[in-house]
């Protein structure tokens, strides 16, 4: 099977802990990943496996980790 295109809009926190793991093994199967992401996040960081693009949010990590 050919490789595609997959664009990820994620859900911070668990869901995206199983769902790096899928990520992970699409890549290595060939399909070009792309995830998009809010700016501030608590698990969401770039990979080898995806191209991660961010996009601005009223909210700071420090107000972020502060409400936490």
């Amino acid at each position: 099977a050919a490789g595609g295109k997959l664009l990820v809009v994620p859900v911070d926190g668990s869901h995206w802990l199983s769902m790096r793991e899928v990520l992970d093994v699409l890549k290595q199967k060939g399909h070009e990943i792309v995830v998009i992401s809010p700016e501030v996040t608590l698990q969401i960081k770039p990979s080898e496996s995806y191209e991660l693009k961010l996009y601005p949010v009223p909210l700071t990590q420090e107000e972020m980790e502060g409400n936490l």
